[in-house]
């Protein structure tokens, strides 16, 4: 059962309705802009992975068998959030 407060201060007197976080976001919006916004990191993080074994296998300073660990940090300062992800870059 949603509960429903009524914002009398609403533009030409119609009340505004008030509630959960769903009935008071575009949750359509949300899901893509999220979306968007890990495709950018999924594409740009994996090309900058790539860019850096190329460079290090053609200088000698890998050979291309290792593993390495890595860590993402997810920042979004207005919200509080600050989460780290670990995981391994296997190249063979």
């Amino acid at each position: 059962m949603h509960q429903l407060a009524l914002d009398i201060g609403a533009v030409g007197g119609i009340p505004k309705r008030r509630g959960r976080l769903e009935d008071q976001m575009n949750e359509e919006t949300f899901n893509l802009s999220i979306r968007k916004f890990l495709k950018v990191i999924g594409i740009n993080s994996q090309r900058e992975i790539e860019r850096a074994v190329t460079k290090a296998v053609a200088a000698g300073s890998i050979t291309g068998t290792e593993s390495f660990p890595a860590t993402m940090t997810l920042d979004i300062a207005g919200l509080r959030l600050n989460v780290t992800f670990d995981g391994e870059i296997a190249l063979q």
